[in-house]
């Protein structure tokens, strides 16, 4: 925060911080966008019935709780939690999600292990279809080649940090967040609230 205030940043853009608490960090103006309703305008076009938003783990149960309120949609959780010091982890699913069509919305995706576990997870608890809505697309070490040959039917992420195209296949969509950080500039320039880009039903 201080080198990039020190070279000269007045102002600063966030999209969907990882820890919110990042904010507290500067001393000069920060917008935290997030974009979750560029998500959800994408999602709402697949018309997946009986929909379920899932948070892969509890610490992401507000952002799950977000997508499920723009969208209607049920909630649902993946409790991961060791049994024992020697044993592995078990999954339990907090929520109705049998027969659904599940969702798993996150803000960052490394490896994808604990997302691939999760959907598992929900393929065993009888979902049929699952996606998964991520904002920044890391993919790293095998990532793709796991996605790849994965039970999900789509991973979603945006273009928050570009794909390389060597790791582009037919299981990863990419959003463009360019449109969303544009209006938020545009508004930012003329002095106007960009509180507005976070409410799906006030949005221009």
């Amino acid at each position: 925060a201080n080198l990039l205030t020190v070279a000269g940043a007045d102002r600063i853009l966030t999209m969907d911080l990882h820890a919110g608490q990042i904010q507290g960090f500067f001393d000069i103006p920060l917008d935290h966008l997030f974009a979750v309703n560029v998500f959800v305008d994408y999602i709402e076009k697949l018309k997946l019935k009986n929909l379920v938003i899932v948070s892969p783990d509890v610490g992401g149960i507000k952002t799950a709780r977000a997508y499920a309120k723009r969208m209607g949609a049920a909630l649902a959780i993946v409790d991961k939690r060791r049994v024992s010091p020697e044993k592995a982890e078990a999954m339990n699913i907090l929520g109705e999600v049998e027969g659904c069509n599940a969702v798993l919305v996150d803000d960052l995706i490394a490896t994808g292990g604990s997302l691939l576990e999760a959907a598992a997870a929900l393929k065993k608890a009888g979902v049929k279809k699952i996606y998964a809505a991520v904002v920044h697309g890391v993919l790293s070490g095998d990532a793709v080649k796991n996605i790849k040959n994965s039970i999900l039917e789509e991973l979603i992420i945006t273009d928050t940090i570009p794909l390389d195209p060597a790791k582009q296949n037919g299981r990863i969509k990419v959003l463009s967040v360019a449109p969303l950080l544009a209006d938020a500039i545009k508004r930012i320039h003329r002095e106007e609230s960009i509180s507005c880009l976070f409410d799906q039903e006030n949005r221009q």
